[in-house]
């Protein structure tokens, strides 16, 4: 179990021998667990690539008073988790889509990154992604050296708007030409999606309320309803 952030964990979980877990890129796993005598379940994202074997991992965010945080922060190596899955409505095939808009707003942005590395692992796969992650700050960036590897493919770019930051001079060089402050907003939207190479299908997440904004945005930029998903 990494901490990524003040709240914010990585977690590792063995399978059973060199087994897959079988997903399809940006499905998502519920998690079971038992609290003060209380059945509580969570969704989650593995964020490893889906054909990774014996192990996978998700990202997971602690509240002070969640009963599921509390149930995660009591685990320790060795533990036994129980999980069911796969769910989710979004199946990613390569070449699918000409380019990617991906929207995700903190965690909201572990669906994004198996696709991404289906898509930079896999040399045929040839669809350009513009990844936009909305975090309060530089510090709550999450896997910030993978993003950083992603955006070295040539069909890859990243982008990052900070809502509780202001000042350029306080970020590392490689991030000032591609951080916004503020919140992601129509204005930016209608810029990213007039900026993509390709006709973008958008993929958002983030809480109820990013989502949908982002929806509304969208549709106001040109974008058909069948042309994003929500998560």
């Amino acid at each position: 179990m990494d901490k990524l952030t003040k709240d914010t964990y990585r977690v590792r979980f063995a399978l059973p021998g060199n087994s897959q877990l079988g997903l399809w890129p940006g499905q998502h796993l519920i998690l079971r667990g038992i609290v003060d005598g209380l059945e509580i379940q969570r969704a989650y994202t593995p964020i490893s690539p889906v054909n990774a074997e014996g192990y996978f991992e998700v990202l997971i965010k602690c509240y002070q008073t969640g009963l599921m945080s509390r149930y995660v922060e009591s685990w320790r190596a060795g533990d036994t988790t129980f999980w069911r899955g796969p769910f989710g409505g979004f199946f990613y095939k390569p070449n699918q889509y000409g380019e990617l808009l991906m929207l995700a707003a903190g965690t909201g942005l572990a669906p994004m990154v198996p696709i991404l590395h289906s898509i930079t692992d896999n040399a045929d796969d040839e669809t350009f992604v513009t990844l936009v992650g909305c975090f309060k700050t530089f510090e709550d960036i999450y896997l910030k050296t993978f993003l950083q590897e992603q955006a070295h493919f040539w069909n890859i770019r990243t982008f990052f708007v900070l809502s509780q930051e202001n000042s350029l001079e306080q970020l590392p060089w490689s991030y000032r030409g591609k951080t916004r402050f503020g919140r992601l907003a129509q204005d930016l939207i209608e810029e990213l999606v007039g900026s993509c190479r390709r006709k973008p299908f958008a993929l958002v997440c983030g809480s109820t309320e990013f989502t949908k904004d982002m929806a509304r945005c969208l549709l106001r930029a040109g974008l058909a309803e069948d042309s994003y998903f929500l998560f």
